[in-house]
């Protein structure tokens, strides 16, 4: 059964979408942890974890066709990219800011061993900017060296562009063939990588276009469609479908099942999360997990190479590696709610009451 439009029109908050995010990030960090000890990803439980990026793009496009369909008509472009700017761009800062301060302090690998100073300045500028910048080999030619997750974002960015010049004013049936065509895309990347993990590197750059290309609109298509599936799966069932996807262990064919998920699984749980029922005990639970999962996604990385280090370097025993992990899990989430509490929304609420009320008031 799918909700009729007139469900739609009133404007609600998905708090179990909102939750299921916040799951994906977490998922996210154990997955960088674990990559760093599994190198094999066949032997990594968490060893899908990096499909929560596409699940990312693919609520993406549900939620910025959510909240600005029936809005772009009479807002300006420019207020779109500013409001879009605000609402991603701190984050950024402050993510690029704490990695290139946990480089400095490595107490493992002494900052600057590869690099001088100057090297460093522009690698730290260009991660603050978001523009691709992959130079350290060390750091396996990431987009951006100082703090990894930032390629995702960079596409997000791209996703946004186009959103507000070209997709906001495209007809269902010419979405429906431009996603198409993107699947084929991503089919294609799939199968000749052999897998869907791409983007992240100078040498995978265009994977990154092809996942966001496809999940992007796929979401935006799953709000315009009204593919809203009435359930009662609740947040506890509807996060073991995520870990499903993320957790689950590699196949024969694991690119096509990796394709699957991208194509078809993560749309209809998006669906299914917009039509599913909170149960009013687990309201604060997916707020918290909606409000940390982007400070959590945007912060964790500079942690993870210092980690990588240590690994590396004294290779500890499974009780050792196994406390490092979960309490280095906990930590990175309560300094993800810190900096969601006193940086980013203190400085988006400035930002937009500075910008948004008194610069550009149509």
């Amino acid at each position: 059964m799918v909700a009729k439009p007139e469900a739609m029109q009133a404007k609600k908050h998905y708090e179990i979408l909102d939750g299921l995010r916040g799951v994906a990030a977490v998922m996210v960090v154990i997955f960088h942890f674990m990559e760093v000890v599994f190198t094999d990803p066949s032997t990594n439980f968490a060893g899908h974890g990096f499909l929560a990026v596409d699940f990312f793009f693919c609520l993406s496009g549900f939620v910025i066709a959510y909240a600005y369909d029936n809005r772009m008509a009479t807002m300006s472009t420019g207020r779109f990219f500013l409001q879009r700017l605000i609402r991603l761009h701190p984050l950024v800062v402050l993510g690029a800011v704490m990695a290139l301060v946990l480089y400095l302090v490595d107490p493992i690998v002494p900052p600057f061993a590869a690099y001088g100073v100057g090297s460093v300045v522009l690698i730290f500028l260009t991660s603050i900017l978001l523009i691709p910048y992959p130079v350290m080999e060390e750091r396996y030619f990431n987009l951006f060296s100082l703090n990894a997750p930032s390629w995702s974002l960079f596409w997000e960015y791209v996703a946004n562009i186009v959103y507000a010049l070209v997709l906001w004013r495209l007809p269902r049936r010419i979405m429906v063939v431009l996603t198409l065509l993107a699947a084929g895309g991503i089919s294609y990347v799939a199968y000749t990588a052999g897998n869907v993990v791409g983007g992240w590197s100078g040498g995978t750059f265009w994977h990154g276009f092809a996942r966001v290309a496809y999940s992007f609109p796929a979401g935006i298509l799953v709000y315009r469609y009204r593919m809203i599936i009435p359930n009662k799966l609740g947040f506890p069932g509807l996060t073991v479908l995520l870990l499903a996807a993320l957790m689950m262990p590699y196949f024969q064919y694991n690119w096509l099942v990796e394709l699957g998920i991208v194509l078809l699984y993560f749309p209809l749980l998006i669906a299914l999360g917009a039509g599913a029922t909170l149960a009013p005990a687990l309201k604060p639970l997916c707020n918290f997990s909606g409000h940390i999962s982007y400070p959590l996604y945007m912060t964790h990385y500079g942690a993870i190479w210092i980690f990588a280090n240590y690994f590396n370097t004294y290779k500890p025993g499974t009780t050792e590696l196994t406390m490092v992990i979960v309490s280095g899990v906990l930590i990175l989430i309560a300094v993800a709610y810190m900096a969601m509490r006193w940086f980013d929304v203190p400085v988006r609420q400035y930002l937009s009451k500075k910008i948004l009320k008194k610069v550009i008031k149509y």
